[in-house]
């Protein structure tokens, strides 16, 4: 059991962040939103890196923690480095896609991210066809294929661009880091 909790540190770390943020949040009314991503404006870069870990509720949060902890266990399958690695750059680039091109709303949550790992699974495992790879994409398809709704548009005050845009992060991110993994044979 301490190898688990050692393996899937880094999860509970950025989760530990998430909360604890959050209830400062709580704490302050969520004024925290105001530091999310505001499209096209100056200020709004600032949500760029910051979105993920500020929510607008505790449901919100809630509903972020789950996801996050598994589809973030099976990313941790390669190694630390590599989750880092991909966690940083899918919060960034799935940001600076919000920032470009999402409507003229605050946009805050890790759904983003989650959206991003999801992604990130599928094409790994598109990419190497190893077994691990795509045994990690099938149970991540059928524990979570059904997030690919939360892309429609269906209530204003979700962002489906922020998890249209995590989603577009995580295949590109598995694209981008497909050649590390080959020269370390890992996952």
């Amino acid at each position: 059991m301490q190898f688990l909790g050692k393996k899937m540190q880094p999860v509970l770390i950025l989760l530990a962040v998430i909360w604890a943020v959050e209830i400062v949040n709580f704490l302050l009314g969520h004024s925290f939103v105001s530091w999310g991503i505001l499209p096209r404006s100056l200020t709004g870069l600032i949500g760029i890196p910051l979105a993920p870990f500020i929510h607008a509720g505790l449901w919100h949060a809630l509903s972020n923690t789950l996801p996050l902890l598994i589809l973030g266990g099976l990313l941790l399958m390669s190694d630390q480095k590599q989750f880092w690695n991909m966690t940083i750059f899918i919060i960034l680039l799935s940001g600076m896609l919000v920032w470009l091109f999402a409507r003229n709303s605050y946009h805050v949550g890790a759904s983003g991210l989650v959206f991003g790992y999801f992604g990130a699974l599928v094409t790994r495992a598109v990419i190497e066809r190893s077994f691990t790879s795509l045994l990690i994409a099938l149970a991540t398809v059928m524990l979570y294929g059904g997030l690919l709704w939360g892309l429609v548009p269906v209530r204003s005050y979700i962002s489906y661009e922020a998890h249209f845009f995590g989603l577009v992060a995580g295949i590109l991110c598995a694209w981008a880091f497909r050649k590390n993994r080959r020269d370390t044979e890992k996952f």
